[in-house]
């Protein structure tokens, strides 16, 4: 664009030189002269100042060096959504066959075809496509209304992610010509959604996954919108600080993953009203800041009516310290699959398979953990194993080998929720395995070699010790 812009600009999301922004700014700036654009850099080590030039505010920027003043002709506004398609997918044409043009009859008469065999082709072409990536290819808006539905009208799958789109209008604009789209990803796009509910005239008829990783949507932008996604199955939702703030109701209830990552202001009372989505499968809540978890609903050894479709979940990356959080996971009725990684609970000094033979006792029903199949032989070891570890814990608290005098105290159960059901599976500890057994050091294992001389009756014994066979012990061997 050159310096005599008089299109409203501001909004418009922008690329100057590979660097993304947003035009925050159009005007003059005394006191040079000449049209200027003010920007907001999605990068904010790229720019100068916070809108502000010789003491006067032309914008405001959330970080104090995010801003700069740019002409117009050095911006790019980016193309529309068939213009990227065909920089992407039309071939470039080769020489005719035979180096002329075909004929074509229309009517009576003869009709040249200069490129019309070219046209056709590139028509061929779009017309097939069922799966578009445009990743970082400037797609700032739809283009000419209908024009998308007539050119490329079987595409199913299509990547948008990174690119100038500045209005879920014209996200809109662009799908509502997909009648056929399955899944769309717009991450990286710095939208701005509307205020009221948009049309929802079949504009997402049959979406099954929407990406919107790094957008800036808000929890109630995501309701609002929600309604134009009735068969939607996985939302992704990752680094835009949401903050849960009401259930969903009569919306997202086809949704079975739902990934929340890295939205550190979320916490357990949040996630309550998202536990009766009724299709929820997966829940991804990586770098959450999560620590603590209580379904207030179950007691000790109950289920909790809280996700009840819920078979995997993941809470990689975050402040979980407390074996409590491993407990609440026991009451989950559908849980399968656990990953639980680089948290201070799994990073702690007990060890890594310590800690996983622990998880595996605590949750039940669970069949994965951290990507791992745990197979009947390990749960079988896991379980005998915590029952042996806590045993004598179990007794000072009331525990007993017989089942009338079984009467662990309330602090123990509540540690161990699974504890007494594992003492029925396997039977309750006796007191023989109980014991503490010595460690396994050397000195333990060395046999006593005492070594007396018959012919030096002065001569005193001489004991020395040497390694020897498990068990077998030597009092004395006279030379």
């Amino acid at each position: 664009m050159n310096d005599t812009l008089t299109l409203d600009v501001i909004g418009r999301r922008v690329e100057v030189n590979g660097e993304h922004a947003t035009v925050r700014f159009s005007g003059v700036v005394p006191p040079v002269a000449g049209l200027w654009l003010g920007v907001e850099w999605d990068n904010p080590a790229r720019g100068k100042h916070d809108g502000s030039h010789e003491g006067i505010v032309y914008f405001k920027c959330r970080h104090p060096t995010g801003g700069s003043f740019v002409r117009p002709n050095k911006v790019n506004f980016g193309v529309d959504f068939l213009t990227a398609v065909n920089n992407r997918y039309v071939l470039e044409d080769g020489p005719e066959e035979d180096g002329k043009e075909q004929p074509v009859t229309i009517g009576n008469k003869p009709v040249e075809t200069i490129g019309f065999d070219s046209v056709i082709k590139q028509q061929s072409q779009l017309s097939k496509l069922q799966e578009v990536s445009l990743r970082n290819c400037v797609v700032s808006c739809a283009g000419d209304k209908g024009a998308i539905a007539k050119a490329c009208p079987n595409i199913r799958r299509v990547d948008l992610s990174r690119n100038l789109l500045s209005s879920w209008d014209e996200v809109l604009s662009i799908a509502d010509q997909l009648k056929h789209l399955e899944v769309l990803n717009l991450s990286e796009n710095k939208l701005h959604f509307p205020s009221v509910s948009p049309s929802l005239a079949g504009t997402f008829p049959a979406l099954k996954v929407l990406v919107l990783n790094r957008t800036g949507i808000t929890w109630a932008e995501v309701l609002r919108c929600a309604p134009g996604w009735p068969v939607l199955e996985e939302l992704y939702l990752k680094s835009n600080d949401i903050s849960i703030s009401e259930r969903p109701a009569d919306v997202l209830q086809t949704v079975k993953l739902l990934d929340l990552s890295s939205n550190p202001l979320i916490d357990e009372n949040q996630l309550f009203l998202i536990a009766h989505l009724p299709r929820l499968e997966q829940l991804i809540l990586s770098d959450v800041g999560i620590s603590s978890l209580h379904f207030p609903d179950a007691g000790t050894g109950c289920k909790t009516s809280m996700f009840p479709s819920l078979q995997y979940l993941v809470v990689n990356d975050n402040q979980i310290s407390q074996w409590s959080f491993i407990n609440e996971l026991d009451k989950l009725q559908s849980l399968r699959a656990l990953s639980c990684v680089r948290n201070p609970l799994t990073e702690g000094g007990s060890g890594p398979q310590t800690t996983r033979q622990f998880i595996i006792a605590k949750i039940g029903q669970l069949k994965t953990l951290n990507k791992c199949e745990i197979l009947p032989e390990e749960r079988r070891g896991a379980e005998l194993d915590y029952r042996k570890a806590f045993g004598n814990e179990w007794k000072k608290a009331g525990g007993h080998q017989d089942p009338d005098k079984n009467r662990p105290n309330e602090e123990f159960l509540a540690a161990h929720p699974r504890y007494q059901s594992l003492c029925l599976k396997y039977g309750a500890p006796e007191d023989g395995e109980l014991k503490t057994r010595q460690p396994f050091l050397l000195k333990n294992q060395l046999l006593t070699l005492k070594i007396k001389y018959p012919n030096q009756v002065d001569q005193k014994v001489t004991e020395k010790q040497l390694p020897g066979k498990k068990n077998r012990l030597f009092h004395s061997l006279r030379l």
